[in-house]
């Protein structure tokens, strides 16, 4: 899992320990999945940076080699910088891009030489994806990038036998938008607690009855089955 030191990828993380999975964390600093590890024994860790595309298309392999094989690859990771159109330059589009778009992508398309039929790879994408919002310009980009890649490896991937899961839940109380590299985050409504989201993505990874949403108050809930 990519991303499980954040709020939304440490509740996954939680859900799938409780569940009796085996996770494999991947960072940037392995410092920080190091240090998530320690309450959860056998968990192994993966150096996974970003800006690397060797080591983005290895990272699955590697997890593999430890795991013995796994059964899922999910990113839980992302980055929000703000500015409107104007604003925003050549170097922080190309960043937002990478973060968002390249680097789930490019660990994405490694995992399934790696996976059994039956198996899942899934990314978060944010509300943005679908719904671009002001001073959002490049980090709405990225996202729409990162699922719109999601939901063709859906349709690529449907005879393989391993499935692909754009999981976005909408807002969220992560202050993941408080957390931004560049700019000051826009306002966002009111989130809900990624811990009972997190309960409604493994199930999704689990089963494929549906993918959770949250709805306007911010209470959980799983919608249809995977389009």
């Amino acid at each position: 899992m990519a991303g499980a030191t954040g709020a939304l990828g440490g509740a996954f993380l939680a859900e799938l320990v409780d569940g009796d999975a085996r996770p494999a964390l991947a960072g940037r600093d392995a410092g920080r999945p190091r240090r998530a590890a320690r309450d959860r024994p056998g968990a192994p860790v993966v150096t996974c940076d970003a800006y690397a595309p060797d080591c983005r298309a290895r990272t699955a392999h590697d997890a593999s080699a430890v795991l013995g094989g796994p059964d899922a690859v999910v990113v839980a990771s992302g980055m929000v910088a703000s500015g409107t159109a104007d604003e925003g330059g050549e170097e922080g589009m190309k960043h937002s891009l990478t973060v968002n778009a390249l680097a789930p992508a490019e660990l994405l398309r490694t995992a399934p030489g790696t996976l059994a039929p039956g198996s899942v790879i899934a990314a978060v994408t944010g509300l943005v994806a679908g719904r671009p919002r002001r001073n959002l310009a490049d980090c709405s980009a990225s996202e729409a990038a990162r699922s719109a890649w999601l939901r063709a490896a859906r349709r690529e991937k449907r005879s393989t036998g391993v499935r692909v899961l754009d999981l976005c839940p909408g807002p969220l109380e992560t202050g993941f938008a408080g957390r931004a590299v560049a700019g000051t985050a826009a306002p966002m409504p009111p989130g809900g607690d990624p811990r009972q989201v997190a309960g409604a993505v493994v199930d999704a990874l689990e089963t494929n009855t549906g993918l959770p949403r949250t709805d306007p108050g911010g209470t959980p809930a799983v919608e249809g089955r995977a389009r």
